[in-house]
């Protein structure tokens, strides 16, 4: 893969990752943690690269995402209507699931629930998308991407898991297996990654 180097960025904590709910493709607030966090992560990324020196910032569109990358323009020098908005680094969804924990879930669609479960990687919640099908963007993003050596991604904790495994070659047991923090930068380059901050 000829790219130099991807910066992915999760977005900062939101008020229904404090809670433990499923956010998918709904709309959660950033908290005053999650809007330090994304702060915090523009100073890092200033540090790795000179203010961004012209970089590019690609951005899901889902508002948790965006307000995040409002929040890294600062540090960096950049202006907000710089961002590129790119649909296929939103995250997986959830369908129904949105907004539910997983002990609510488990009680208000028991069987839906334990076949998930059992393959996590093909079964799609009811209405939404299977990591496979993430898989699938990922590859399609990283394929369409390959022309812009450098790149700072703003984008979601499960997308990112399975874009952090699809250009390490990672089995889906080794993607499930990864974290995914609010509070760093991961720089995959030459295929590997590396975890910054944190």
């Amino acid at each position: 893969m000829s790219v130099e180097a991807i910066y992915l960025v999760r977005h900062g904590e939101t008020e229904w990752n404090r809670e433990g709910r499923l956010q998918g493709r709904s709309n959660s607030a950033l908290t005053a943690r999650g809007l330090k966090q994304a702060h915090g992560t523009g100073m890092l990324l200033r540090q790795l690269i000179n203010a961004g020196d012209g970089i590019p910032i690609i951005v899901s569109p889902l508002e948790r995402a965006f307000r995040t990358a409002e929040a890294i323009c600062g540090p960096l020098d950049r202006d907000v209507a710089s961002l590129r908005i790119d649909d296929l680094l939103q995250e997986i969804s959830f369908g129904r699931w949105e907004g539910m924990t997983f002990a609510e879930i488990a009680v208000a669609d028991p069987e839906n629930w334990r076949r998930f479960e059992q393959d996590r990687w093909n079964i799609a919640p009811p209405g939404g998308e299977s990591y496979a099908m993430v898989a699938e963007r990922a590859r399609q993003w990283l394929h369409a991407a390959v022309d812009i050596k450098q790149k700072i991604v703003v984008a979601h904790g499960e997308f990112g898991r399975v874009l952090r495994g699809i250009y390490c070659d990672m089995t889906p047991d080794e993607m499930f297996a990864l974290d995914v923090p609010q509070d760093v930068v991961f720089r995959l380059s030459n295929g590997m990654i590396d975890r910054i901050g944190g």
